[in-house]
């Protein structure tokens, strides 16, 4: 009886293990699965609840030099307090565009950091100490992220990517099974759909993807996933169809518009004082 249940057990183990082999062979087809960061690097992606809006904390193990990626006003002390907290030091605030719905806390971060510097794209008009166009790179410790200039849901937006981390950060450019809207700030869905296509979609499919946003509770994609499962811009899509989808959203415009654009035009300063949220 004992010898029987054992080698019911053996079976059970055997093909519970060959099942896994199994899924791990037909996830690998579609060729999305996900490499481990490397031991030197350090990352941290925040949330903001009320703008649905993703932060990005990246380090250097080694010197400790870090960026912040897409910060929000309300935020910035969280962050500080965060970055402090692992003993980094905040090299660079990086932004990937000029934001619609938050005021960004690039402003405020620089009035709490010593000696940070803001980067923007030379295209998004705004205010910054370091302006970036595409193929240039950020360095911080032995850690680079390469700009790629991907307009369409504005004309200043880009992407940035760690090729040693396999990570696009990719701003309202492509979300995840989604994509950023085009009907206002410059906003062209031809172009759009060629960034994403050239500029994103060209990096090898296990890249992760970390958007701005998300509004349904997910964390990051693949390059492979979008490619596959982008409902807008999937490689089923035709540019005709992506323009054709684009023009019948019928969203209403962001609420702080009005209030977000200016402030980000002039990195979250008025007056050289950041905005109260």
């Amino acid at each position: 009886m004992i010898g029987g249940t054992l080698k019911k057990v053996q079976w059970t183990i055997t093909f519970a293990l060959a099942h896994c082999v199994s899924s791990a062979r037909n996830y690998s087809s579609v060729h999305i699965l996900e490499n481990a960061f490397s031991n030197g690097f350090l990352f941290r992606q925040l949330f903001d609840s009320i703008s649905y809006t993703h932060t990005y904390i990246l380090a250097d193990k080694l010197s400790k030099e870090c960026v912040i990626i897409d910060p929000v006003l309300e935020q910035a002390d969280r962050d500080v307090t965060l970055i402090n907290q692992l003993g980094l030091t905040l090299k660079y605030v990086i932004n990937t565009h000029v934001h619609a719905d938050h005021i960004t806390g690039t402003g405020k971060i620089k009035t709490m950091v010593n000696n940070v510097q803001s980067i923007i794209s030379k295209e998004s008009g705004a205010q910054a100490d370091i302006h970036v166009t595409h193929g240039d790179t950020i360095d911080f410790g032995d850690q680079q992220l390469e700009v790629r200039a991907t307009p369409g849901h504005t004309d200043g937006c880009v992407t940035y990517v760690n090729q040693g981390e396999g990570m696009a950060f990719t701003g309202d450019t492509l979300l995840i099974r989604g994509c950023g809207r085009t009907d206002f700030q410059q906003g062209d869905s031809h172009k759009l759909f060629q960034s994403v296509r050239k500029e994103i979609f060209s990096l090898p499919d296990h890249f992760r993807v970390y958007p701005a946003h998300d509004y349904h509770g997910f964390s990051h994609s693949t390059v492979g996933e979008e490619k596959l499962y982008n409902p807008r811009l999937g490689e089923q899509i035709s540019e005709e169809k992506f323009v054709e989808i684009m023009n019948n959203l019928k969203l209403s415009l962001p609420k702080k518009i009005d209030v977000a654009v200016p402030a980000n035009m002039k990195c979250g300063l008025q007056d050289g004082v950041p905005i109260e949220p």
